[in-house]
């Protein structure tokens, strides 16, 4: 059946030459190119990315070390179980693009919907936080080198930002293969940056000197809602990698492989990265990454690991930008299906070029950045994982997810199930509700339940309920033991 939809549409990289990585039909099992430690390596690269600063530090501001390691692990663990059986586990079993694996939950245009908004919003949110941050460390390297006063705050530091995004997206329209090179050769540095940090810290203080550290956000009257503060954080950190984690385990042989190896890269290696990020601002009670190293390690040293540090930033933004635009390409119709790959580099670069403009908007607010994402991955995720592995069973119909809407089982109302939509919308409020995702104000129940796990429970429950008593009994989704029923 794969190979007859295959057959029917043949697809072609950049260079002419086949290659089924770079569209959204299924792969076969020849076309598996990773591994359990491949798939493991291409994870830890990921998650000791310049973001994991930014974590440490926003969970630093709450708590204090031992703490903030003891929230990473919590959080990190409950929503990367989440994400790595959903999308990962449909993608691996039928070497499907995770975009096209939720068009039997949202339906053919629904499922278009949830990926451009997700390849194109989060994407270009992210790139902006990574270049904003790579504006904030040249301006520290250009006022140590040449005696400069420039504020990060100021218009140096976003014309730097918008420098990076420039670069990145040069670097894109040249295809994967510059891609790649880029992260090969900069991923092991920041690994040894991570490492020296650990180092100087603990050469500087005790175990005990560090947890003894106040909270960069000062104590509070409060300590157990900070603790469930730096939770949530983490948590909503995890559901951060959903928009990534199926289309690479899609390239693995096995479901072993594409499992465990989320749990030694984005767990395991996200833990201690975030952890060192959380380090290194309690040690120097300072909340900003780029402040750090040359504090830390000197002039001549802290400079280099500072210049690293911004090009690797650009690194991550190719990584995000080049699985987006691959998702783009192959799942967002025929207008993108169409589209010169400059113009999906511009799809995604250039509202992150308007973005460092503006970095109050998401730089500054990091932890309610997360929170914006949080409140539809975590009822998305849960929506996935009640779908697939609870109502279907683990079974898909591979030829249904490529037939239009008015042909596939999955067709619902005219490519939309409502059903899903309300079910993430309902998650959505729950987390409003819970905590403000504006004012970061939580209620009291927040105390006891964190924002995203309830969330998460309201939009199952919900989806469960709503296919049971309204889609199943009607015919449509292509669910076992029903009689299918199509809505043109």
């Amino acid at each position: 059946m794969t190979e007859s939809i295959r057959e029917s549409t043949p697809t072609t990289a950049r260079d002419g030459s086949p290659d089924a990585t770079l569209t959204d039909l299924p792969l076969l099992p020849h076309e598996r190119i990773w591994g359990f430690w491949q798939h493991s390596s291409v994870n830890i690269g990921l998650a000791i990315a310049t973001w994991a600063f930014l974590q440490g530090a926003a969970v630093a501001y709450y708590v204090g070390f031992v703490q903030a390691i003891a929230t990473i692990v919590i959080g990190y663990g409950l929503s990367v179980l989440a994400v790595a059986l959903a999308p990962c586990m449909p993608s691996v079993k039928y070497g499907i693009e995770q975009f096209v694996g939720l068009r039997c939950t949202f339906g053919e245009t629904g499922a278009r919907l949830v990926m451009i908004v997700m390849s194109t919003l989060l994407a270009a949110a992210w790139s902006a936080i990574l270049a904003i941050m790579f504006g904030h460390g040249l301006v520290v390297v250009a006022n140590q080198l040449f005696g400069l006063e420039l504020s990060q705050a100021g218009a140096a530091a976003s014309l730097l930002a918008l420098t990076a995004i420039t670069v990145s997206a040069l670097i894109l329209a040249r295809g994967p293969v510059s891609v790649e090179a880029v992260c090969r050769v900069l991923a092991p540095m920041l690994l040894v940056i991570l490492v020296g940090i650990i180092i100087i810290v603990f050469t500087q203080h005790s175990w005990s000197e560090l947890a003894a550290l106040a909270p960069l956000g000062g104590v509070t009257d409060d300590p157990h809602l900070s603790f469930v503060l730096a939770v949530e954080l983490s948590i909503a950190g995890g559901f951060a990698w959903w928009p990534n984690l199926g289309n690479l385990a899609r390239l693995t042989r096995s479901s072993r492989a594409a499992f465990w190896p989320n749990w030694l890269g984005v767990f395991g290696a996200s833990v201690v990265a975030a952890a060192v990020g959380a380090m290194a601002a309690l040690s120097l009670q300072v909340e900003e990454p780029t402040q750090w190293f040359i504090p830390l390690a000197g002039v001549g040293i802290g400079v280099v690991a500072l210049v690293i540090v911004c090009l690797a930033n650009i690194a991550a933004i190719l990584s995000q930008g080049y699985a987006s635009m691959v998702a783009l390409k192959g799942g967002g119709g025929r207008v993108f299906r169409a589209a010169a790959w400059p113009w999906l580099v511009a799809t995604i670069l250039v509202p992150a070029a308007v973005l460092v403009f503006f970095p109050a908007a998401v730089y500054d607010n990091y932890g309610r950045f997360l929170s914006w994402g949080a409140i539809v991955l975590a009822p998305l995720c849960a929506v996935q994982i009640v779908d697939y592995f609870i109502l279907r069973r683990r079974q898909l119909s591979v030829r249904d997810l490529f037939l239009p809407a008015y042909l596939s089982a999955y067709g619902y109302w005219k490519g939309v199930n409502p059903a899903a939509f309300a079910a993430v919308g309902a998650g959505a409020v729950t987390y409003s509700l819970v905590l403000n995702p504006v004012s970061y104000e939580p209620s009291e129940v927040f105390r006891y339940t964190t924002a995203s796990l309830p969330a998460f429970a309201v939009a199952g429950v919900t989806f469960y309920v709503l296919t049971k008593l309204v889609v199943q009994r009607l015919g449509l989704g292509g669910y076992p033991n029903t009689t299918h029923r199509r809505y043109n």
